[in-house]
């Protein structure tokens, strides 16, 4: 097959270079390959409609596919280039579904949720496309944890579970949905068994990026019960199973780094700091924390930062706060929020209350006696005083009416 360059191809089809390479970049141009820095089109490649113009708009079938096959656009190649989120959404301009699902992606990173509700609810009323449907669902799930709404997160699952599924690879997508959206409240139990293995065959390939990321969740969300109590495996207990988790997650996160795909390192890197972090190996944490800031940074994703400010305790605050003070103090914000959104859901799903009323070392004390450290190995773990441990699960106590053998549940 004969390639031509994107200037040859921009002075084709009367485009400007850029136009041409984001067109690339968005996985417009079929057959388009992507050499370093470089593209090369085929020859008979066809010019993609313009969904920018009127003309271009009525040609456009309004249901037409997502570009990718899968409901989490921001975690594919789509996005390659940290501080390049907004032109991959004005790229989109040719799929108004797949533009207004990008970017409310993007909004929910940034951790603008009325953003965020507001194109899910649009895509549901649109009655939008499998994928589209199946991602608008997931967005307002993750509406519902900012506001902590119980029924908005059954709503979200309602709609995702009547996506209009015309296949069993989309019935497995829908199902990876589902799961994606109980993991968000630590729930591990939804996933099918054949991902609870690792394997991703059912899924589309542009599904992979997000799968990783999801499965990276799931084997955390398991440790994390292992480690507390809440869930049995035959010979495991504590933190030996947390122990061997980035085993299987750095691997994951050196093939997010070598395809590009940006949201999904953030994520695998973040999931895999906590792990590290709770495990006691700050110095492996702080690693991955200061490569998802690098990467985050630059696109003001707070709101994903956020997000894990819960699992990496005071490290998120130490490492950012020496970065950049100013985007600390917004995460920081967007945290309150976060936090007491999803303790309010948390609690209302699993029956339970959760306390928000924690400082970061008390809630950190409360963690690790919940893993059944004794005082000395908190104390060693957290470089703390021996009296400042008891005076923290005293605190923790009075504040939950519980005794440490009942921390995990107000956590």
């Amino acid at each position: 097959m004969e390639y031509l360059k994107i200037e040859e191809i921009a002075k084709l089809w009367g485009l400007g270079i850029r136009r041409v390479q984001l067109l690339c970049s968005s996985g417009k141009i079929e057959g388009a390959v992507r050499f370093g820095r470089d593209w090369m089109i085929p020859k008979n490649a066809q010019k993609p409609v313009d969904g920018r113009t009127k003309a271009g708009r009525t040609l456009i079938n309004q249901d037409m596919p997502l570009p990718r096959k899968t409901p989490f656009l921001y975690m594919t190649d789509l996005y390659h280039t940290p501080g390049t989120a907004d032109s991959v959404g004005e790229s989109l301009a040719f799929n108004h579904e797949a533009q207004v699902l990008f970017e409310a992606e993007v909004a929910y990173s940034r951790g603008n949720i009325d953003k965020v509700y507001e194109s899910a609810n649009y895509l549901l009323g649109k009655h939008s496309g499998f994928y589209a449907v199946l991602s608008a669902g997931m967005l307002l799930a993750m509406c519902a944890i900012w506001k902590g709404d119980i029924l908005m997160w059954r709503r979200a699952k309602i709609h995702i579970a009547e996506a209009p599924a015309k296949s069993d690879d989309d019935r497995d997508t829908m199902l990876l949905a589902i799961s994606a959206v109980d993991i968000m409240l630590y729930n591990v139990q939804s996933f099918p068994k054949w991902f609870q293995i690792g394997c991703f065959e059912p899924l589309h390939k542009d599904a992979y990026p997000a799968a990783k990321v999801y499965y990276a969740k799931f084997l955390y969300a398991v440790a994390y019960s292992v480690a507390t109590g809440v869930l049995k495996l035959p010979g495991a207990e504590g933190l030996y199973v947390m122990t061997s988790v980035p085993y299987t997650l750095e691997p994951m996160i050196c093939w997010a780094n070598e395809k590009n795909t940006v949201m999904s390192e953030i994520y695998l890197r973040l999931t895999c700091a906590a792990v590290y972090h709770n495990c006691g190996n700050d110095e492996q944490a702080i690693r991955h924390i200061d490569r998802a800031l690098a990467l985050a940074l630059p696109d003001k994703f707070y709101g994903l930062l956020a997000e894990y400010c819960r699992a990496l305790d005071s490290l998120m605050e130490k490492q950012l706060s020496a970065i950049d003070p100013d985007a600390w103090q917004e995460v920081k914000k967007l945290y309150k929020t976060y936090n007491e959104g999803w303790s309010k859901l948390s609690g209302a799903v699993r029956g339970k209350t959760i306390l928000t009323t924690l400082s970061a070392k008390e809630r950190e004390v409360a963690k690790l006696a919940a893993f059944g450290m004794s005082n000395q190995e908190i104390a060693d773990n957290l470089h703390l005083s021996i009296p400042i441990v008891k005076q923290a699960i005293r605190i923790v106590s009075e504040k939950s009416g519980l005794t440490r053998e009942d921390f995990a549940a107000i956590l």
